[in-house]
């Protein structure tokens, strides 16, 4: 049996909470197969990123090319981008496979607080590898700060946020899934609304809040979506199924730190809830 192979570019954290662990896991799980290359490597816990060590540029092509010469890939999902060396080689990847879902996963900030990405550094990712992207998962705050490397326009409320997204479409992404579970002062709402952008359309799923704070959930949703993308699902069914795997990862969310919780991706899911879904 062989099944999709989907190209992951990310970091790897020793917490197996987000990054390439968190990435295989939700490609298995979804019906796909990841072939994993490291941009960083991290020192990080449940609590926080201690130090991140990006991979040189060099070192991430010739671990891709190398897995290109002997697997077929079926999509390609990008996540923690250290530097300018590791952008150039993800770009010059992504460049090279036009024709597959590229997924984006835009990792800005740790869940502790540390910042991740310098502006520089966002400015080339906005401005170089949004437009490759057939889809960008940013939560609220990635959202607004991408943006703003395009525009200096701020704002929470929805018509910021559809704005937000319009201005990351214009540069050539094919679609933004913006997740609204980090909406600040909203802890206490009893629902998570993310909201799906294309240039044509805007679709809004309603989901019930989960207590506790997460660590890898992005990565998760990015990395299933990406995986049923590579299985021929349509766009707006790729994200929906990816996000009931996440929501039940999330119900299910391990504690093996003193941290955050850690989504189950290999949790039994039996039952999926149904979002409310809004056209």
């Amino acid at each position: 049996m062989t099944l999709p192979c989907v190209l992951v570019l990310a970091g790897h954290d020793p917490t197996g909470g987000a990054g390439l662990m968190a990435d295989a896991e939700a490609v298995r799980a979804m019906g796909g197969w990841a072939l994993t290359v490291p941009t960083a490597l991290t020192r990080q816990t449940t609590v926080d990123v201690q130090d991140v060590m990006p991979r040189p540029g060099e070192e991430i092509l010739a671990t891709a090319r190398a897995l290109l010469d002997d697997c077929g890939i079926h999509a390609i999902k990008v996540g923690l981008i250290a530097d300018l060396s590791a952008l150039e080689a993800v770009i010059t990847l992504c460049a090279a496979h036009p024709h597959l879902p590229i997924i984006l996963d835009p990792v800005l900030k740790a869940g502790g607080g540390r910042e991740l990405s310098g502006q520089a550094l966002m400015a080339a990712f906005v401005q170089r590898l949004l437009p490759l992207a057939s889809l960008v998962t940013p939560n609220l705050q990635e959202l607004a700060r991408l943006a703003s490397a395009l525009s200096g326009q701020d704002g929470a409320d929805d018509q910021a946020i559809a704005g937000q997204a319009e201005r990351l479409l214009a540069t050539g992404a094919g679609a933004i899934l913006a997740t609204g579970t980090d909406v600040a002062g909203q802890c206490r709402r009893a629902s998570v609304i993310h909201r799906l952008y294309t240039p044509e359309s805007m679709r809004q799923w309603s989901w019930p809040r989960l207590p506790g704070s997460y660590h890898g959930s992005g990565c998760t949703l990015a990395s299933a979506t990406a995986a049923l993308l590579a299985r021929g699902e349509t766009l707006e069914n790729a994200c929906e199924r990816a996000q009931q795997f996440t929501w039940h990862s999330l119900e299910n969310a391990l504690m093996p730190g003193r941290g955050q919780y850690v989504p189950d991706r290999l949790a039994d899911r039996f039952y999926l809830p149904t979002p409310e879904s809004e056209p």
